[in-house]
């Protein structure tokens, strides 16, 4: 499935596209809103591997301006209940992320993004 929690980690892979290759940016998407449980020990200790800015970017990309554009020094109660719902509740389930850099495409469909590269695009 792609949520943002996963989408913060992809980056262009293909062959020679070293650069500007992160984050893949989301176009003609369906999303669907799920309930996940709310765990926020599990969002304090994931949110030093995130790359906030890109975060921040994605959500707004699908319509979610909740978060705020720096990480706040008190992580309250309203500001992990936006961070779960960005990452964890947003579900890409139609759509494409396309690498800023080559331009490559990776389709999602039924929620599956397409990451498999064609031999000729592999590094």
């Amino acid at each position: 499935m792609v949520r943002l929690i996963t989408h913060n980690l992809l980056a262009c892979h293909v062959k020679g596209c070293t650069s500007n290759n992160f984050p893949l940016r989301f176009s003609d998407v369906q999303i669907e809103l799920r309930d996940a449980e709310f765990n926020p020990e599990f969002l304090r200790g994931f949110l030093p591997k995130l790359e906030w800015q890109a975060l921040v970017d994605a959500a707004k990309e699908l319509g979610d301006t909740s978060l705020p554009n720096e990480i706040p020094e008190m992580m309250d109660d309203e500001f992990l209940q936006a961070l779960h719902h960005v990452l964890l509740e947003i579900h890409v389930e139609e759509g494409a992320m396309t690498c800023q850099n080559c331009g490559h495409k990776y389709p999602i469909s039924n929620g599956i993004p397409n990451m498999l590269l064609a031999e000729n695009e592999i590094a």
